[in-house]
């Protein structure tokens, strides 16, 4: 009979697509286990020692970093310096270890994983490690060998591991605000609910000013007709120019009630919800989110990530009917134009996008991940 753990160790960093599903399983866990102690180790500079002690949790870091592929002066001294911390991180890691007595240790993904994960397995405590992308990181590999198991979003995901029997398909843990309102009752809560399509649109911040060009001329295309509600965040730093912008072509947001451009999405939840395409890049969280809830998107793959993830992942959602793929070197605003007036203008086609997310979405990735670490305690 398994256990429940007492003591969680997550381990993750980098991005927040490593960060909020280490988050939100350790609330989950939090409701299955009351009592149970969780501990976040992550990287010393990095998103997650913002992100972790603002969801209320314990955080330690270890010194650990990145390597990069030039020889430039200041490049070689970055990684002079990642060796030096590649060889300090697993002694931090054992004592952090020995003073926290961690049940079992999950990672999430992100350099910092890499020490704790290790070290863990060497130490006889039983480990996990999650990987949202479709192809799995560097880090995953190199953890291959001392997971006990391997989980992943996707079934096509079990292809690219050496041990294809410790891999689980569990999913990538969504925040359950995401599925509170139906698709209806989050068009009505916005107000988009008078029989348009409704698009939403985002870019994150790598490359986001240059693809806030092309979406200038975007919504100028759809400023004439207005055949979309659609709800677009610039990003920081990128509204008022986008706005000026717009007002050099003629078109006036005050005067155009369907265009909403903001900032930021901060009630994303329901936006998305509430969504009949998005436009986006693809980032690991973000295809987690559009496959659970079902939502065909137009992906434009960020060329600027390592190992080229964004592409791998779009591909794949592409060649399950669920996506259509512009890499960025194709694309303009009027491709993007025709390609969402291609997807919303034509019902079967959509309908068939949507049932291609949802076939391949996992709504209770939490519970599965939850159950794999339960298994991995007896």
């Amino acid at each position: 009979m398994a256990r429940e753990p007492k003591r969680v160790l997550f381990t993750c960093g980098g991005t927040a697509g490593h960060i909020n599903p280490a988050i939100a399983l350790a609330q989950l866990t939090a409701e299955k286990a009351p009592g149970a102690e969780f501990l976040f180790v992550g990287a010393e500079r990095g998103l997650e020692k913002t992100l972790v002690p603002k969801a209320g949790y314990d955080f330690q870091t270890v010194h650990i970093s990145s390597f990069h592929r030039s020889f430039r002066p200041w490049e070689i001294r970055h990684n002079l310096i990642s060796v030096c911390n590649l060889l300090r991180a697993p002694g931090e890691a054992r004592r952090i270890l020995r003073a926290f007595r961690p049940d079992v240790v999950v990672g999430t993904g992100g350099y910092a994983s890499f020490p704790l994960v290790r070290e863990a397995a060497r130490m006889g405590i039983p480990t996990a490690v999650h990987e949202s992308n479709i192809v799995p990181g560097l880090t995953t590999k190199m953890l291959e060998p001392y997971a006990d198991r391997i989980l992943v979003g996707f079934e096509s995901c079990r292809q690219y591991y050496r041990h294809p029997e410790r891999v689980s398909v569990t999913g990538t843990p969504v925040r359950e605000d995401f599925f509170r309102l139906t698709k209806a009752q989050a068009k009505a809560v916005l107000g988009v609910d008078d029989g348009r399509p409704l698009i939403v649109s985002f870019w994150g911040s790598l490359g986001a000013s240059g693809m806030n060009r092309q979406m200038v001329e975007f919504l100028a295309l759809e400023a004439a007709k207005e055949p979309f509600h659609h709800i677009h965040a610039a990003g920081a730093g990128n509204l008022e120019r986008l706005t000026a912008e717009l007002a050099e072509r003629g078109v006036r947001l005050m005067e155009h009630p369907a265009l909403d451009v903001r900032e930021y999405i901060y009630n994303m939840a329901q936006v998305f919800r509430a969504a009949d395409l998005v436009i986006c890049r693809a980032g690991a969280s973000t295809i987690s989110e559009l496959t659970a809830l079902g939502t065909p998107a137009l992906m434009v793959p960020s060329p600027y990530v390592t190992n080229n993830h964004q592409e791998k992942n779009a591909r794949a959602l592409e060649d399950q009917g669920g996506a259509v793929v512009l890499p960025e070197g194709a694309c303009t605003p009027q491709a993007m134009f025709q390609a969402a007036c291609g997807i919303l203008h034509d019902p079967k086609k959509l309908a068939d996008m949507e049932r291609a997310m949802a076939s391949i979405g996992i709504r209770d990735a939490g519970e599965r991940i939850f159950q794999t670490v339960l298994e991995i305690l007896k």
